[in-house]
């Protein structure tokens, strides 16, 4: 990359690092300090907000510049991404925004707790959603870390490395001194950046091909090289039956994972009512939507345009398709055009990367804060301590994260996002249905529902071929495979749900029905909600 687009791609970025510390001191001076202030923004905000908020917390690099990627280089098989991600706020939209809002406070734990033994509960989810969001930190950092060597035109170890630790200690900032009110601030501006740019992309590929999208189609296969077989199943997951139950355990970890999601689920209580939440998810879900729509003609667009060979030179994993694209788009590296188009990219797949580990930080600080440590010290603990506890924590994760990010700059980062989707769609989506449905569930079904999910899938990926056995692996020269598919969803969601299952039927402990009976009118009326 030239010099003039990482000068103007630094400054688009500081220009947005600037405005984003400005709202963040801005509300670090008129906060009150309560928890409700620092969890939930005072549950204030309303829902189309709220709506632009939680699309830009779901929205992440990933997406932005994965998603594009794997379409560009596989074809119909990327789309999987595009139509999981989207699909499964259908799930979050029926299944949990309304009764979440209704039962809890600030965190998954509190849904659960309401009708259990709070101090075991608090401690096996606070222990999956801290796990959940480091998992989905580290793949931030990756990608961060990525595009900045991308951009300073190298692989250098230097700019990888400043890179990381500079986005960590952005994101601690951030939460430390703004809370979640000046999260979702941030959110809220890097939904619209992101919308724009990926509008303006769109644009520019449909005029490229006269609106004619079967043309794109067609033209994308022809430079794919590998023809019809471009826009059919079965190019990247097609291979065996080991391939095709990846794609089956890909898809339920990318469906159901939204659902468990910490950072998600704490959104829903930064509006004042379950119907403003159930409104948020549709604000979200007509953004989002639109969003993995263009991811499809932006992935098309670069395979016809770029070419998947030129995505596939420049980064095997196919992250930088969305800035070739835009390179080209612009009338090509020597032009201005293509020097601004380029640099917008750049500071949009930035500014989303610092917005959506803001949100997880936020929410994993909350479950150490309010569930881990809350939970030992209840009794002396005061509403400001924890609010204490929650800003060190902060600190904490972000330390852990940066450490890990360090380590892991040469992972995959789809696969770091795919691995946190399916650890909360195993270990924080069963408990809370049964929570929320099963009349006769008890505290032991839910630690053994939540450590039955996240103990098998975090064992299932140390075993399988993504660590060691191939010359892909993270370790290629061992050998501990033992698991064939990548990804761990088939097997550990159903034993998240059968260890909550057996864990309340051989329970000695019976069953609450009186605090099930007041979780459930409080689920579905709102009647005692916070």
């Amino acid at each position: 990359m030239t010099v003039d687009h990482q000068t103007l791609a630094l400054v688009l970025f500081s220009a947005f690092v600037a405005v984003t510390l400005g709202i963040t001191t801005w509300v670090s001076r008129s906060r009150h300090g309560s928890a409700e202030e620092f969890y939930a923004g005072g549950r204030l905000f309303s829902p189309m907000e709220n709506g632009f908020a939680i699309a830009g917390d779901y929205m992440s690099a990933a997406s932005f510049l994965g998603i594009s990627g794997l379409i560009a280089l596989f074809g119909y098989d990327g789309l999987l991404y595009s139509v999981g991600f989207l699909v499964a706020w259908l799930v979050v939209l029926f299944l949990v925004a309304e009764l979440v809002r209704n039962c809890g406070r600030f965190t998954l734990a509190d849904v659960v707790a309401s009708r259990m033994s709070e101090r075991p509960v608090r401690i096996a989810a606070g222990t999956s959603s801290v796990t959940v969001s480091v998992l989905y930190l580290v793949a931030q950092m990756v990608g961060a870390g990525t595009l900045v060597a991308l951009l300073l035109g190298g692989e250098g170890e230097g700019a990888q490395t400043w890179t990381v630790i500079g986005v960590g200690a952005l994101m601690v900032v951030y939460v430390s001194l703004g809370g979640m009110r000046a999260t979702t601030w941030i959110q809220i501006v890097k939904a619209v950046l992101l919308m724009g740019g990926a509008i303006a992309l769109t644009v520019l590929v449909l005029v490229r091909f006269h609106g004619d999208f079967d043309q794109l189609l067609r033209t994308a296969a022809e430079r794919s090289g590998h023809g019809d077989a471009f826009l059919a199943p079965g190019l990247r997951y097609g291979e065996d039956w080991i391939a095709r139950f990846d794609f089956i355990s890909l898809g339920l970890a990318l469906v159901l994972g939204t659902a468990g999601l910490p950072h998600i689920l704490s959104r829903f209580y930064t509006v004042p009512t379950a119907r403003a939440a159930r409104r948020s998810v549709v604000w979200s879900i007509g953004l989002i939507g639109g969003f993995y729509l263009m991811t499809i003609v932006l992935g098309f667009g670069a395979a016809a345009i770029v070419g998947p060979e030129a995505v596939r030179g420049s980064n095997a994993a196919g992250n930088t398709a969305v800035p070739l694209l835009a390179l080209d788009l612009g009338g090509g590296a020597d032009s201005t055009g293509g020097t601004v188009l380029f640099a917008i990219v750049a500071a949009i797949a930035f500014a989303t990367i610092l917005a959506v580990v803001a949100g997880i930080t936020l929410a994993s600080s909350a479950s150490v804060a309010h569930d881990l440590y809350a939970s030992l010290r209840r009794r002396r603990s005061k509403p400001h301590s924890e609010v204490a506890v929650a800003r060190t924590a902060a600190v904490g994760i972000g330390v852990v994260a940066i450490a890990l990010g360090l380590l892991a700059k040469d992972l995959n980062v789809a696969f770091l996002v795919g691995l946190a989707f399916a650890v909360a769609a195993s270990a924080n989506l069963p408990v809370l249905l049964y929570s929320l449905f099963w009349r006769r569930f008890t505290t032991s079904g839910a630690v053994w529902s939540v450590y039955g999910g996240l103990v098998p899938s975090v064992v299932l990926v140390l075993l399988s071929p993504v660590v060691s056995g191939s010359a892909d692996s993270l370790f290629p020269d061992v050998d501990f495979q033992y698991f064939p598919l990548q990804n761990p969803g088939l097997v550990s969601i159903p034993l998240g749900f059968l260890a909550g299952w057996l864990g309340t039927v051989t329970s000695a402990e019976p069953p609450d029905e009186a605090k099930h009976a007041e979780t459930e009118v409080r689920s579905l009326t709102g009647a005692g909600a916070v």
